[in-house]
């Protein structure tokens, strides 16, 4: 496509993607598609999308969409956390004033048909201000600049995920006055019920009976092009995990995306919910996590973890040293990356001792107690690490971006992981933080990680967060209802 509109303005395309659009709209007109979502993901992970008139496609791909600039500054319970309407927005941003607009520019090499909805297109976007700057905050922003960061160097990430998640059979009842959300008190959560005992892990008979939703999920991820590996019954009642093959860079945050909103979908169609919530208030519930796979590939299509000939590394695992430095990042960065790598309030009660996650900030080989994990051998091919702290709530392009931006900074600073512990339970080294509260500090006292991202990228994330935390630190809970009510 050509033109002097926004897009070509703010150069915010590629050559490749200049030409990716002109096939979607080709797409389009072929297939009948009458309506387009268009989408940015937020600070939380989350997709916000305008539905268009697929004849408006061509419009949006030469000038964009405006959408509110307040959905960058607001927490999970739908509250604007800074002063919105000042001059900068609340967060020194001038574009973002009045709580402005700013600018979504569709990727065209996102486009997807929807299997779920009739005749309808989806895509991601990044985000500009008016005067054509990235936002500072766009989390699609925030990866990219990592990924530039590495290619600067010959590198590109290769990632794959594990991705746990709970299948429930919700209350249908219609929703009343206590239901309705409003920012800073969400309503009160639906009532759910497992779809089976749970505790019977990769069990055949399970996943047999979960089939009606096991066989659509995998039609619609092949249908969308995800690289589908392995639908899996998980540990706990109603657990289940999706694998997915490697991908480069972007495209590999961009699946996670697009495989949370299908199972999501697939779930409602088939009368249940699905959450990624880490850890749901429900007997015997286990902790779901999102295990992401991670190496470096060099621009000749090598394995840059990979130890060549006269390479000097780190223990017998055949790390090159790019391989042990990338390693080493991941740990020193380890506490702070948590606030990106797990989010939420809930997702600490997840780092328990002998639980199959982590609890504290050390690496091993071929061992899941360990925070990293080292995996895949060298004379295969495949060897990597397996960062095993995050949870599937997680916005996949910030966690990725902090990972990517701590193992580089091992890279450069030739940094050692120590040795393999062979017993990540009983090693002494640093805990992985307890709460967000804890990991928020983390990241604030951390100015390696926060120049390496950027500080109007951490000051922003960090203030968010601390206004979820305050909300649940004068918020009662029911464990305090039923441990004091009575009893004092």
């Amino acid at each position: 496509m050509s033109g002097s509109g926004f897009v070509e303005r703010s150069g915010a395309w590629t050559a490749a993607q200049r030409e990716a659009a002109a096939d979607v709209l080709e797409r389009v007109r072929a297939e009948r598609l009458t309506t387009v979502r268009v989408g940015f993901v937020d600070l939380h992970g989350i997709v916000r999308t305008k539905a268009i008139a697929a004849d408006q496609l061509p419009g949006a791909f030469a000038e964009g969409l405006p959408v509110v600039s307040t959905l960058l500054s607001k927490d999970t319970s739908g509250r604007t956390v800074f002063p919105a309407f000042a001059p900068d927005g609340g967060v020194g941003v001038p574009g973002m004033g009045g709580a402005g607009d700013v600018v979504m520019v569709p990727d065209p090499t996102t486009f997807r048909v929807l299997p779920w909805a009739t005749a309808t297109g989806w895509l991601l976007s990044d985000l500009r201000l008016k005067d054509g700057a990235p936002v500072p905050f766009d989390p699609r922003g925030a990866l990219r600049g990592a990924l530039d960061r590495a290619a600067g160097a010959g590198l590109d990430l290769l990632a794959g995920i594990e991705l746990e998640f709970h299948v429930l059979r919700p209350d249908d009842a219609p929703l009343g006055a206590l239901d309705v959300n409003h920012p800073g008190a969400p309503g009160r959560a639906t009532a759910v019920a497992p779809l089976d005992r749970g505790y019977q892990l990769l069990s055949e008979d399970r996943a047999d009976a979960l089939d009606f939703f096991l066989e659509p999920l995998g039609d619609t991820l092949r249908t969308l092009g995800v690289p589908l590996r392995t639908l899996e019954v998980e540990l706990g009642p109603s657990q289940l995990e999706v694998t997915t093959g490697p991908e480069r860079g972007l495209a590999a945050a961009d699946t996670m995306v697009l495989l949370r909103t299908a199972v999501r979908q697939v779930a409602r169609r088939t009368g249940l919910l699905a959450t990624f919530m880490c850890r749901p208030q429900m007997p015997e519930a286990c902790s779901s996590g999102w295990h992401l796979h991670q190496s470096l590939v060099r621009s000749d299509g090598g394995n840059a973890f990979i130890a060549e000939a006269g390479d000097a590394f780190a223990g017998d695992g055949g790390l090159s040293p790019v391989g042990t430095g990338y390693l080493a990042g991941l740990l020193r960065h380890a506490r702070a990356g948590c606030v990106f790598a797990v989010p939420t309030v809930n997702g600490y009660k997840r780092f328990q001792p002998n639980s199959m996650a982590p609890d504290r900030v050390l690496w091993a080989y071929d061992n899941r107690a360990a925070m990293v994990r080292v995996v895949g051998s060298a004379e295969r091919g495949d060897l990597h690490v397996e960062n095993r702290a995050g949870e599937p709530a997680a916005n996949p392009y910030l966690a990725m971006a902090a990972q990517l931006a701590a193992g580089l900074d091992g890279v450069d600073r030739a940094l050692d992981p120590g040795p393999s512990a062979d017993q990540p339970y009983a090693t002494d080294a640093p805990r992985l933080p307890t709460s967000l509260a804890e990991a928020v500090r983390a990241l604030e006292d951390d100015r390696e990680l926060r120049e390496l991202l950027g500080p109007a990228l951490v000051d922003h994330v960090a203030g968010v967060k601390r206004a979820e935390v305050a909300r649940f630190e004068t918020a009662v809970t029911d464990w305090e209802q039923r441990e004091y009510l009575h009893l004092f």
